[in-house]
């Protein structure tokens, strides 16, 4: 499915709106440019998981990884600096995702063949204007995708 979004508060809102559909262990890879809004939809997911306002949520870029609290764990890595899928798996993404927690992993298309089957691939591009993203969501289970098309409605126009 493609979204466009026309800026950053749609954008978040689609993380709100996936966020609502996720369970534990699942795993999103994102993808695209930067400044193509792939923290900013990590931000909106964080939001719908209900982790603390009060939490900042930003790029861990330096870091690698980071842990939010919410209805379940946000684990949130960003793969930019990585240059060997050892990398990725001495992050304990594996780990964090069989404890229960949400993985979200930015630049995964770096580590495709690391990724389990069932991740849902979040494709995140500049549009025509400024602030507007053209997001590619592809998601293996039909039936929460369908959920999310259904939801997005009133979040981001749909192609």
């Amino acid at each position: 499915m493609v979204i466009r979004s026309d800026g950053p508060e749609r954008t978040l809102a689609l993380g709100e709106a996936l966020a609502a559909l996720l369970r534990p262990g699942d795993v999103i890879g994102l993808a695209g440019p930067l400044g193509s809004g792939k923290t900013c939809l990590v931000k909106g997911l964080a939001r719908g998981m209900r982790v603390p306002p009060d939490e900042p949520v930003v790029s861990p870029t330096f870091v690698l990884a980071r842990e939010h609290a919410g209805v379940l764990p946000l684990c949130h890595i960003d793969a930019y600096r990585l240059a060997a899928s050892e990398e990725l798996a001495s992050l304990g993404f594996e780990e964090r995702r069989e404890q229960g927690a949400v993985v979200v992993i930015e630049w995964a298309d770096r580590f495709v063949g690391l990724l389990p089957p069932e991740t849902i691939w979040i494709e995140l591009d500049h549009g025509d204007a400024p602030d507007a993203r053209r997001i590619t969501v592809r998601w293996g289970d039909e039936k929460r995708a369908a959920a999310l098309a259904a939801s997005i409605g009133a979040v981001a126009g749909r192609e």
